[in-house]
């Protein structure tokens, strides 16, 4: 009997992981109709991770009243598998930009209060592994946010604590991590990003991404970066760490080396983490083909997109792999260098973008249907 993987991503705005798989497993079945299928949604850290994860572990999706970016209060939602013990969080859910009109977004002013919050209620509610996706951030202020809402005290040199915000990180003056919660201590902090910014400069947080969350001026980035500057000052003269240039600390307006500085987090590329989570290598073993993709595969898929992270998996047990996309972009092929042996568009020939949106499982569904057709006349020769 065969054993077939289906582990596609999500197809961007039109539909998720899970809803992929099921469309791809109902046109194999046309052809294998007793083949044994294994569906495991997958994610690269980005969006669509809470989701995936929640899918792939049987999960709930856990829906709060967190802080948002601009002090006010917004629904964050989260994956928490108890069983596993496993929260997985997109820290755009409650810092995001979309959280934050055009005209309102000004990173001086933004918080990651509430991705600390989501943390926190992943503790209470009994995970001890978290994975945190970076990535979509409305903020700038070096994690400090999500820091106070774990109970570090930042303070200002008259023992208050410092405003919201990476406008107000310049006035940081203590930090007391003696009220940390205390569940911190026995849990195990992941991130899931593949930015490798560092913290500070031409290629830091402000400078590359500062622009598109409202910091539009060179006085707006001079000040933000001023504050990244002497926040990574107090952090390494207090806590002796030095985050600076560490690859990923930009991520995310500087979470990434907030949760250097206070968690000690494992950094890894999402698919790494997501690949580990839900023990892939150990399902995709003894299997005859997998099935992965997403909405576009092109020349940037080689780097850390989902298609190829199951690939390389894959292949280490020397398993064929075929992936499926809504389109194949300009250098496409430089994935068969990486683990696919055969990519396919779903769109049948030129149609608008509407309707490839609107019937695009249907059109996998019947991708996924003549695949399996030509798979078994090559098997059966």
């Amino acid at each position: 009997m065969k054993k077939i993987i289906i582990a596609p991503d999500s197809f961007k705005e039109s539909f998720s992981a899970l809803e992929a798989a099921t469309a791809i497993e109902k046109g194999f079945k046309q052809v294998f109709p007793d083949a044994t299928y294994l569906k495991i949604p997958m994610a690269d850290g980005g969006e669509g991770t809470v989701e995936s994860l929640a899918d792939a572990l049987n999960g709930e999706l856990r829906t709060i009243q967190v802080t948002g970016p601009l002090g006010n209060k917004v629904e964050a939602t989260y994956a928490l598998a108890k069983q596993e013990e496993v929260a997985v969080i997109e820290m755009a859910s409650a810092s995001g930009l979309h959280h934050v009109p055009q005209d309102q977004r000004n990173p001086l002013i933004t918080t990651t209060y509430g991705t600390g919050e989501l943390v926190v209620d992943a503790l209470k509610n009994g995970a001890t592994r978290i994975i945190l996706g970076l990535g979509g951030s409305a903020t700038n202020d070096g994690g400090a946010g999500m820091a106070q809402a774990l109970g570090i005290k930042l303070l200002d040199e008259n023992g208050h604590s410092i405003k919201h915000g990476g406008g107000a990180l310049h006035t940081l003056h203590r930090i007391d991590t003696r009220g940390a919660d205390p569940l911190l201590a026995q849990a195990k902090i992941e991130v899931a990003s593949d930015v490798e910014n560092p913290l500070l400069g031409e290629n830091g947080a402000t400078a590359i991404y500062g622009p598109q969350k409202g910091a539009t001026t060179p006085e707006i980035r001079a000040q933000l970066e001023n504050g990244l500057t002497h926040f990574a000052r107090v952090v390494d003269r207090q806590l002796g760490m030095d985050i600076r240039d560490t690859p990923g600390a930009g991520a995310a307006g500087g979470l990434g080396a907030g949760l250097l500085a206070f968690v000690n987090p494992r950094m890894a590329s999402g698919v790494t983490l997501i690949l580990e989570i839900t023990r892939f290598q150990e399902k995709v073993s003894n299997a005859d083909l997998v099935i992965t993709g997403e909405g576009r595969l092109d020349y940037q898929s080689i780097f850390g997109k989902t298609p190829i992270g199951v690939a390389r998996a894959a292949k280490q047990d020397n398993i064929p792999v075929i992936a499926l996309a809504g389109q194949l972009g300009h250098g496409y092929e430089a994935i068969y260098k990486h683990g696919i042996d055969a990519a396919y568009s779903l769109v049948p020939g030129a149609i608008p973008l509407e309707d490839a949106m609107k019937n695009g499982l249907t059109y996998l569904e019947e991708l996924s249907r003549n695949i399996a057709m030509t798979w078994k006349l090559g098997k059966d020769k």
